[in-house]
This record gives C-alpha cells, structure tokens and sequence, in this order.
C-alpha cells in the first residue's frame, strides 16, 4: 500500500471514529468469508459499518479524533464495528459474539470513554434509544390519564347517586 493510499484509509478511519456513537473492536481468529458477510449486514441494517484496517493505520487515525485512546486494543487480527446509534454495534457484535467462537470482543470506546468487555456486554443488554424514547413516552402519558380518571371519577360518582335516587323515586 502506498503512502497516499495510506493516507486516505486513515483519513477515512478518523471519519468514522468521529462520527461514531460507539466503537467496538474484535479479534477476527478465522471468521469464514460467509460469516463476515452476515455480521457486516447486520451492522448495516441498523446503520453502521465493518472495517478491516490494518492496526498501525487504525491507531493513527484514533490519534487524531477525540474518541478515547483504544490503541492497545489493536493487536492481531482485528475487527472495527460501529455506529452512530451507541447501542447498536455492541448489540450485534455481542449477539455475534455468542454465536461465533472465532469472534472475540476486545473492548471499545463510546466517545471519550474507553470500553472493556464487560461495558460493551452491559451496554449491549441496554435498551435502544427507540425503546428509551418510548418508554419514557409511556411514563409521561400515564400520569395524565391517572389524572383525568381521578378528576372524573367525583362526577360518575354524583350521576350514580342521582341515578340510584331516580330508581328509588320510580319505584
């Protein structure tokens, strides 16, 4: 590779980092072609992307971003997942994880913070930032229909009084 090809893998890489909600960094100890087809669409269904980059081009290109300092990480055959949901690459790189031994979780970063194994795990288990909104929705909603229903229920309770007084009248 030529030093202008160099150049604009880790300019391409910076990108990326900067852009990045989450970055999750893997050993790849022999994946099948077939197997890194399927974790590459994985990830781009949910808007992120796979890389393979060598590990000295990858280290440069984090120097120059704000992501925190996950050079250490790049060891051996690795594997860049991320996103700019921050849930979604430790989602799918966790789930892939279980299902492929040859896939190996290093660590990560979430912005200036440096992820090892176990945070990428716990933020894999997170809920999504969909799934937040909504539930956050829900509980905004609900304190409002307690509230109508209480202020309601005073006036059903006056037409059930009226109601009973009428039967008694009729009868």
């Amino acid at each position: 590779m030529e030093r202008a090809e160099k150049r604009v893998v880790v300019e391409s890489l910076q990108a990326a980092f900067a852009g990045a909600g989450s970055i999750v960094v893997a050993q790849n100890s022999g994946l099948t072609v077939a197997d890194f087809e399927t974790l590459r669409k994985q990830v781009r269904d949910v808007g992120g992307k796979v890389k393979v980059a060598k590990n000295r081009l990858a280290k440069l290109a984090l120097k120059e971003t704000d992501t925190a300092d996950i050079s250490s990480l790049f060891t051996g055959p690795t594997i860049v997942a991320y996103a700019e949901d921050p849930m979604a690459a430790p989602k799918i790189a966790a789930k892939f994880a279980e299902k492929n031994q040859k896939f190996v979780i290093l660590g990560g970063a979430m912005g200036a913070t440096a992820l090892d194994v176990e945070n990428v795990k716990a933020l894999a288990t997170m809920p999504s930032l969909d799934q937040l909104r909504a539930t956050l929705a829900g509980m905004l909603k609900q304190p409002g229909t307690r509230i109508a229903s209480v202020v309601q229920a005073p006036g059903g309770q006056i037409a059930r009084v009226l109601a009973a007084y009428a039967d008694k009248s009729a009868a």
